[in-house]
């Protein structure tokens, strides 16, 4: 993988980036509010919405999930080994230990978005989103970049000192587990995002992380 040739490197993007954008998408859309988009289809491609006395207005995609991104990039990494006969798990390995990274710029975007806020506190550390409302509340979003930067930074070690006896999925397991443990427990401190959760003891963040941890734990014995 250290010397993969300039054209896989840029399908490699290509079919990682198109996945991403299309699984966190869609998995907002099904996984959060699944009557509006099925019964409004073409919103879920199209960043509009149908206004109800006729003629659209243009909204940006407002909706990505994590967990439909996830999704979504395995699904394109699993199509661009088919299409380049790369190696599918060393492939998946090797994004992994960069996934983290990305993941924590995501989740500061958040946080200067006002975005996935948390709830409210009494702690010192309470930011104030002044977009939603003047009470002071967890900054979760930066709760889950430091997570992922210091997640980053232990797959990072593990790959530059021990990849050649820790492969075969074992990064990926890794960052899978760690990334949505973090995410399970984070969820306990923000504020529900859809109406449906409101009387769930474990929100649809939560729901969704448990089959990606089961799923990290199975490759890291596998890898090892």
């Amino acid at each position: 993988m250290e010397h993969m040739a300039s054209g896989n490197l840029e399908k490699l993007t290509t079919y990682g980036v198109v996945g991403i954008i299309l699984g966190a998408r869609l998995g907002h859309c099904l996984f959060y509010e699944p009557a509006y988009y099925l019964a409004n289809p073409i919103e879920m491609v199209l960043p509009i919405k149908m206004l109800e006395e006729g003629g659209i207005r243009f909204t940006g995609y407002q909706g990505l999930a994590s967990h439909g991104g996830a999704l979504g990039l395995i699904i394109a990494l699993i199509l661009y080994a088919r299409k380049t006969k790369q190696s599918l798990i060393a492939t998946i390995d090797l994004i992994a230990v960069v996934a983290p990274f990305g993941g924590a710029f995501i989740r500061l975007a958040n946080l200067m978005n006002s975005e996935i806020i948390g709830m409210p506190t009494t702690r010192p550390w309470g930011f104030i989103f002044e977009r939603i409302d003047n009470v002071p509340r967890h900054p979760a979003q930066l709760y889950e970049a430091i997570a992922y930067f210091v997640i980053f930074a232990i797959t990072f070690i593990l790959y530059k000192t021990k990849r050649e006896s820790l492969r075969n999925g074992f990064f990926f397991g890794l960052t899978l587990t760690l990334i949505f443990t973090a995410r399970f427990f984070i969820e306990f401190v923000k504020e529900r995002q859809v109406s449906f959760e409101a009387n769930m003891p474990l929100d649809m963040g939560q729901i969704l992380s448990i089959p990606y941890v089961i799923v990290g734990v199975g490759f890291i014995v596998y890898g090892r």
